[in-house]
């Protein structure tokens, strides 16, 4: 996904920025970048953290590494963040999200004047850099946020650090959070709001959708209010964001409870216990096991020492390895017992469908999966939520394929996404079968909405209807 945090403050902000950034490591697996402006200038490092933590990587950096001012990311792909040099000054730049038409943007800059990109080594357009080209074809960086983001079909939110402050900028529709924190010599932006806490700030203001504000030790600016519409990505609180973060108003670990509270009230099963798939999958357990009266449980035990995280490799095929490896069973709670095993959402349904073999190799009974998000039909267009280069990976859309006898008319989808058809029945109970479950039920996504507590007109639910 891709995240970033950035501090201002009146004295050094190094320890800030790196802690800061590294408690965003739940939600980047590629690369990290630090850069700080101070006495003698921009200082920066840039680092491959797929197989290392972002501390081990950068805690030697720091020592080298002074200023007043500083942003750092970690990123699911482009190295950054970039130092750009143009007529509009010096300054280094971050971004989190998604470009569709980047080859169009692209040539869109060449004819505004940009004169090269540098090639990565896959062949593509680091998306930062034509953001930095398309902001300095304006005559300031204000009115060249504004632009490159009128201009993109995706999402993008950036920080933009000057010698004298940040550009915090939200995208257009809000589908990622910045938060702002305050401490007595400092400011910070933030995309998750928890992530500022322990280093003495206390949360200040979330930005509004397109909403730009230009931050220094001193002060927050609004250079740009912020906008009317929002939609922002409710996986946030379904999978994406940390148990402490808060996004709208709504904290994520709650969220997950009322999610598994709304599971339970529409289910009848019977089993020995619930358990939830770690990490998210964990706290939709508990809310269905406090509605339902099912003991919640832990028939397995994440082992992270190692590998914190199932997503880090890049390949598929080592992430659903990583995945299994992690998983301890606890015999006691597994054998000859009919488990509720909850998990955030089915992609691919690899993983869950080995979590279910594992679980029945060692000696369940029963195994009932619980989704607490309805099925995906749509690869996520801005935030790139599943790593499907098809949405023919996506195990839905092949069962719907299946079902049709062919590719299924695009109008024809919606009736498998509403869940009170005879065709969502049909398609649920084709996976189930697929992937071995004894029962299989998905939350429906106005109970899933409702679990947030955020106007449905200001969440984005591409993913499960394809309504932008």
């Amino acid at each position: 996904m891709g995240v970033f945090f950035g501090v201002a403050s009146k004295n050094d902000c190094v320890f800030d920025l790196f802690f800061g950034t590294d408690y965003h490591s739940h939600l980047g697996t590629k690369r990290a970048g630090l850069t700080v402006y101070g006495e003698n200038g921009f200082k920066r490092a840039i680092h491959n953290i797929e197989n290392s933590p972002f501390r081990t990587k950068f805690e030697h950096d720091i020592d080298d590494m002074a200023g007043h001012i500083g942003i750092g990311c970690i990123s699911d792909g482009d190295s950054q963040p970039l130092i750009i040099r143009s007529h509009l000054g010096v300054y280094a730049i971050t971004t989190v999200g998604r470009i569709n038409n980047i080859e169009e943007l692209a040539k869109h800059a060449f004819e505004e004047g940009a004169i090269h990109f540098l090639e990565m080594s896959g062949g593509g357009i680091n998306s930062t850099e034509l953001m930095a080209a398309l902001i300095n074809s304006q005559a300031t960086i204000p009115e060249g946020i504004k632009y490159a983001q009128s201009l993109i079909d995706g999402s993008m939110s950036l920080l933009v650090m000057t010698a004298e402050g940040i550009y915090a900028a939200r995208d257009r529709l809000g589908r990622t959070p910045i938060i702002i924190g305050k401490k007595e010599d400092a400011f910070c932006a933030s995309f998750e709001s928890f992530a500022f806490l322990n280093l003495g700030y206390d949360s200040y203001k979330e930005l509004g959708p397109g909403e730009i504000d230009f931050v220094t030790a001193e002060s927050v600016e609004v250079i740009v209010p912020p906008g009317e519409e929002m939609k922002i990505c409710t996986f946030l609180w379904t999978y994406f964001g940390y148990p402490t973060s808060t996004y709208e108003g709504t904290n994520v670990e709650m969220m997950r409870y009322k999610c598994g509270d709304m599971l339970a009230a529409r289910d009848n099963v019977e089993a020995d216990c619930v358990a939830g798939v770690p990490d998210s999958g964990t706290p939709h357990a508990i809310g269905y096991s406090n509605r339902s009266g099912i003991p919640f449980a832990r028939p397995f035990i994440k082992y992270t020492p190692t590998w914190p995280r199932s997503f880090m490799p890049q390949k598929q095929k080592q992430r659903d390895l990583i995945a299994r490896m992690k998983l301890i069973p606890v015999d006691a709670l597994i054998r000859d017992k009919r488990l509720l095993l909850i998990d955030d959402s089915l992609v691919r349904g690899t993983q869950l469908r080995e979590t279910t073999e594992f679980l029945y190799h060692s000696g369940a009974k029963e195994v009932h999966i619980r989704l607490s998000c309805p099925p995906i039909m749509y690869g996520c267009k801005y935030l790139n939520f599943s790593r499907s280069t098809s949405e023919m990976d996506l195990i839905s859309r092949r069962v719907i394929n299946k079902l049709e006898g062919g590719e299924c008319p695009a109008e024809k989808l919606q009736t498998y996404a509403d869940p009170d058809t005879s065709e969502y029945a049909n398609m649920v109970e084709d996976i189930r079968k697929q992937l071995k479950f004894t029962s299989l039920k998905y939350h429906r996504l106005d109970d899933m909405i409702e679990s947030t507590g955020v106007s449905p007109c200001k969440l984005c639910t591409y993913c499960w209807n394809g309504k932008e």
